[in-house]
């Protein structure tokens, strides 16, 4: 086992309709459970971190966590900054030992996202870590992520392509109907297929990513119902695109809000079906377990990476 970039991964799962599960991480339990199911299903995994997960947790406490994980399982993982802001966190974390970082330049112009990904490209590739780029803007809440509708843009194919060549990026995120956060649509789901292919026509080597591709499983948002606060509305990306999108180079796909809601939903049935337990243990772990299945459902069934270690 060892800490791997996501080069050969993506190489791999390149024009072979399928995708890399990229989970985000916030505490043990959340690792063990992702962990758990990658190692059932065989499949290629990405940790990710985000800017809330690092304050949150710390980097030492999730570097040595994805480390005990990989021993403990005997998987090679690729850990990987989430929607770094700046060089300064993703020389950070190269730095820290990352394997992957993201440079989040979507908020720039074209021009100084250009730059500042060249930036961290060139800061990267010297110490042989990889490096994922944003254009276009999606819409929705995630962490530190804020983007109203009005300011979401569908990223551009023929930008894409420039982006591509003058940054020397290893995989890009595109901006195609996805949308952070647990309320993705107002309306009938859309994802914006054409836009896809031709991005993929254009730049048919380079591995793309999809950001707020939770599917938002009404199990767990029920579950969240039944027992806690409502949240009302919420509503995924139909599994079925994700599939789609795997056909026409989309390599990586990023879950972050599945995850909250099946550790959410599981930790507020039991603390109401049990309100005299205070033993962490005892909700914690479920949760784990809530989180474990979910994640073995999206590898088998919505990205088909079981079996592609």
């Amino acid at each position: 086992m060892a800490l791997i970039t996501t080069k050969e991964m993506f190489e791999k799962a390149l024009n072979a309709d399928y995708a890399v599960g990229a989970f985000n991480v916030n505490n043990m339990e959340i690792i063990q459970g992702i962990v758990e199911a990658a190692a059932e299903e065989q499949a290629p995994l990405i940790l990710q971190v985000s800017a809330g997960a690092r304050k949150y947790a710390k980097p030492a406490y999730l570097i040595k966590l994805v480390e005990a994980a990989m021993e403990d399982s005997g998987l090679d993982i690729a850990l990987h900054l989430d929607h770094g802001e700046d060089f300064d966190i993703c020389k950070k974390c190269v730095d820290d030992g990352f394997s992957s970082v993201m440079i989040d330049g979507s908020k720039h112009p074209f021009e100084e996202n250009i730059a500042l990904t060249k930036q961290v490209v060139e800061y990267a590739h010297e110490k042989g870590v990889v490096v994922e780029a944003e254009l276009g803007k999606l819409a929705g809440v995630e962490d530190n992520i804020k983007v109203d509708a009005r300011s979401a843009t569908f990223t551009d194919p023929a930008e894409a392509a420039e982006f591509v060549e003058r940054t020397g990026v290893d995989s890009l995120a595109i901006a195609i109907g996805t949308s952070h956060g647990a309320y993705k649509f107002k309306g009938d789901p859309y994802l914006d297929f054409e836009r896809l292919q031709e991005i993929h026509r254009l730049i048919p080597d380079t591995p793309l990513v999809l950001h707020g591709a939770s599917t938002v499983l009404p199990e767990f948002v029920d579950l969240c119902n039944q027992y806690g606060g409502e949240i009302p509305g919420a509503k995924g990306v139909p599994e079925e695109m994700i599939r789609t999108a795997a056909k026409y180079g989309v390599c990586k796909v990023n879950i972050d809000t599945d995850l909250r809601l099946a550790m959410t939903a599981e930790i507020r049935r039991y603390l109401t079906e049990h309100p005299a337990d205070f033993d962490p243990r005892k909700y914690l772990g479920p949760a784990r377990d809530a989180i474990r299945k979910m994640v073995a459902h999206k590898i088998r069934d919505v990205l088909g990476a079981s079996g592609k270690r």
